[in-house]
């Protein structure tokens, strides 16, 4: 046993980077590690700014996914977008865990920096109303915390002037049973998706022959899985919140728990919940 220390070089590592692209080089770190700015003294501010912009990269992946995920239904790409939307499930799985870091922080730490958030809060992420937004629960009241910057504000109003993601799903559901699309309920797109007892008789269908439509059927449990993830992270949200600022208003005016509360009653894919209860 020798006490020399290794040189990974010997093995033929790279190790020097001079005129070549590192890791810190093609991950761009020096412009990220140095985005975190807080605002005040205190100790578990750096967790909190952390916490969020983490998050927002995630979000940021899952809507790549999800954007990606849309083109290839509407192509005909099932194979491709059962796996993007497996990912997106995921994402969701990590977004999960990031709330137990965040539930370390007790409210004698958040009550020292809560202060020099001022009116910023999380509902005013774009990033999370544009997921919303694709997935179905359109609410066009919540462009207005984006007016202030025009190109964001542009683009979340564009995707309300576009099929949702569950509105390419329910045109592939009539288009597969039906043979055509002339009883393809139409859309609001400005407003969140409702129940359609049409469109729960054909998942209904669907789940009854299961192996005669085994790709709708798929489809469907892909979906299930998204929205179960997707409400776990809302449920982690409020257990947070709850935990570290009780039922004190939020930072941007909303109640707080009472509002996220609220949010957890929302059915992103309705008709494949209820459905649950006819089979």
């Amino acid at each position: 046993m020798t006490s020399a220390a290794y040189n990974p070089e010997t093995d033929g590592a790279k190790m020097q980077f001079k005129d070549a692209m590192s890791y810190g080089d093609y991950l761009y770190l020096d412009n990220v590690l140095a985005q975190q700015h807080p605002r005040s003294t205190a100790h578990d501010e750096m967790l909190f700014i952390i916490q969020h912009q983490t998050s927002e990269l995630w979000m940021k992946l899952a809507i790549h996914e999800l954007s990606a995920a849309r083109t290839a239904l509407q192509e005909g790409d099932t194979a491709h977008m059962f796996k993007m939307l497996a990912r997106v499930s995921r994402i969701f799985e990590q977004l999960n865990s990031a709330w137990d870091v965040l539930r370390t922080m007790t409210p004698a730490d958040y009550t020292k920096f809560r202060e020099a958030l001022g009116p910023s809060s999380g509902f005013q992420s774009y990033q999370y109303r544009m997921i919303e937004y694709v997935l179905g629960n359109r609410n066009p009241n919540m462009l207005q915390p984006h007016e202030h910057v025009p190109q964001v504000h542009k683009l979340l109003s564009d995707e309300l002037d576009r099929p949702s993601f569950y509105d390419e799903v329910i045109r592939l559901l009539f288009r597969t049973l039906d043979g055509h699309e002339d009883n393809v309920p139409s859309p609001d797109l400005r407003a969140p998706h409702a129940h359609v007892p049409e469109v729960q008789d054909r998942w209904k269908h669907v789940y009854e022959n299961i192996d005669e439509h085994w790709t709708l059927y798929e489809l469907g449990e892909k979906l299930m899985d998204l929205e179960d993830y997707f409400r776990r992270w809302r449920f982690n949200h409020v257990t947070t919140v709850e935990r570290v600022i009780g039922f004190k208003r939020g930072t941007g005016g909303t109640s707080g728990v009472q509002y996220l509360r609220r949010m957890l009653s929302v059915e992103l894919f309705p008709e494949l919940w209820t459905l649950r209860g006819e089979l």
